[in-house]
């Protein structure tokens, strides 16, 4: 048996036993990892390392620990009060705002982790506070990041319209663009009103005591409180006045969001430095922010990131994807594309992946009259969607950042099944609207 196959059997593997026992997938690509790349592909345990994706681990070290730091000195409070007052008060555009704004940062050339690192914990403060179902509400955040994430001047249209040129592809950059912002709208819509959307356009928050939900179908009855008292820090900080440490708090998100994305400087340095110097400031207050960072996630990406490497070592993206473009009919192996692109995405990285596949794609629209535009979205698309998955960058700062009204097994196995229907309905659905009709 050839190494691409031991290295698809383990992934099997692994990945039913992270599913059925209560074992961490981290420790268990670990352990595959090791096995895979000693024994089949007679690796070096220095070669084996060298896959794990330190940028990732960094980056959710980073923003969680910086995070902490905000939630401790009621920062994130103050901004949830904020936003509540920009909205008017109507807790069922939260979400949207949320998708919007991270639509918009990816967009404009920002990276989707960190798009997604710098809004997520804000969204899903609000979910935590306002009872807002807390899978939709972090699904809404990954999902405005890839609407956005295949603008012309964006990291992934960058990558896919560079592709497609390197490949004497037609260049369809709008076609790619609106097709990403287009699916991952239906998907957000539908999230709203499987998850409690409809139920939310009842509420108001008071902007002026935004602790307190009314129901517009009882005006007039007691109101609700967030979070089972009617007082919390952001009350507070409204009667009191923006403290000193927190107008600081606000002052290293900016900056946060300024140095990474406008310079493009890595995230995860730039949080974590972030959160050094408030410690420093303030070091009896935060001596326990560290303890609040997401170390099983942490872990669970890290083996996840360097098991994926082995996989890519073995050759087993390329061998599918060469064993797709070989198939007699044309658009069949064009959807066994969209397939391998969106289960290699959901556990390791869609930006050296699109680089990878989009090539693969070549044959079919050279020789199977496929429309190239069309194709490559659904390709694109394919391989994004699944990031919604907690073995990727994005779904695993969802999980990270999950609010205190879910536990982390819990908000674990929803973002788990949600990612999994993704994989498996996505890329057939992405297929039939886009590929089936240009053939």
């Amino acid at each position: 048996m050839g190494p691409e196959w031991v290295a698809i059997l383990a992934l099997v593997a692994l990945f039913v036993m992270g599913t059925v026992l209560p074992i961490n997938m981290g420790a268990l690509a670990y352990v595959a990892a090791w096995l895979v790349g000693m024994f089949s592909l007679h690796l070096s345990e220095r070669e084996i390392l060298a896959g794990v994706s330190g940028d990732l681990v960094l980056t959710l070290i980073g923003v969680t620990y910086l995070f902490a730091i905000a939630k401790n000195n009621g920062t994130v409070d103050l901004i949830v009060a904020s936003a509540v007052r920009a909205v008017g008060g109507r807790v069922a555009l939260i979400p949207w705002v949320m998708f919007a704004v991270t639509a918009l940062l990816t967009a404009i050339g920002a990276a989707s982790p960190a798009a997604c690192a710098i809004i997520g914990p804000i969204a899903l403060g609000f979910a935590g506070r306002y009872r807002i179902n807390p899978l939709m509400m972090g699904m809404f955040v990954v999902h405005g990041a890839q609407g956005g994430g295949f603008s012309p001047i964006s990291i992934y249209g960058t990558i896919t319209n560079s592709v497609m040129e390197q490949n004497n592809l037609p260049s369809s950059e709008l076609t790619v663009f609106l097709a990403s912002l287009a699916v991952n709208l239906v998907m957000a819509a539908i999230l709203f009103v499987l998850l409690g959307g409809r139920r939310l356009m009842k509420q108001r928050i008071d902007p002026n005591e935004p602790d307190t939900i009314t129901d517009d179908l009882h005006r007039g009855g007691p109101p609700v409180t967030a979070r089972g008292t009617g007082t919390s820090t952001s009350t507070s900080t409204q009667a009191t006045g923006v403290r000193r440490d927190q107008v600081l708090t606000l002052v290293a998100f900016l900056g946060v969001a300024v140095i990474a994305l406008a310079f493009d400087k890595n995230i995860g340095f730039v949080s974590i430095t972030a959160a050094v110097l408030l410690a420093t400031l303030s070091p009896q207050q935060h001596r326990d922010a560290i303890k609040q960072v997401a170390w099983p996630t942490v872990l669970l990406v890290a083996g996840v990131s360097t098991y994926a490497a082995v996989l890519t070592e073995a050759g087993s993206p390329e061998f599918v994807g060469n064993w797709a473009a070989g198939l007699g009919a044309a658009v069949i192996g064009a959807l066994v594309l969209c397939y391998v692109g969106g289960v290699v995405s959901a556990f390791a990285s869609s930006t050296a992946l699109l680089p990878v596949i989009i090539p693969i794609a070549v044959p079919l629209v050279a020789n199977g009259g496929i429309n190239a535009g069309l194709f490559v979205a659904a390709l694109a698309i394919a391989s994004t969607i699944v990031d919604v998955s907690p073995f990727s960058t994005n779904g695993a700062l969802m999980l990270a950042n999950r609010p205190d009204t879910v536990t982390e097994p819990v908000y674990y196995k929803q973002i788990l099944t949600y990612s999994m229907i993704v994989v498996a309905a996505g890329p057939l659905l992405v297929w039939a609207a886009l590929v089936v009709p240009g053939w």
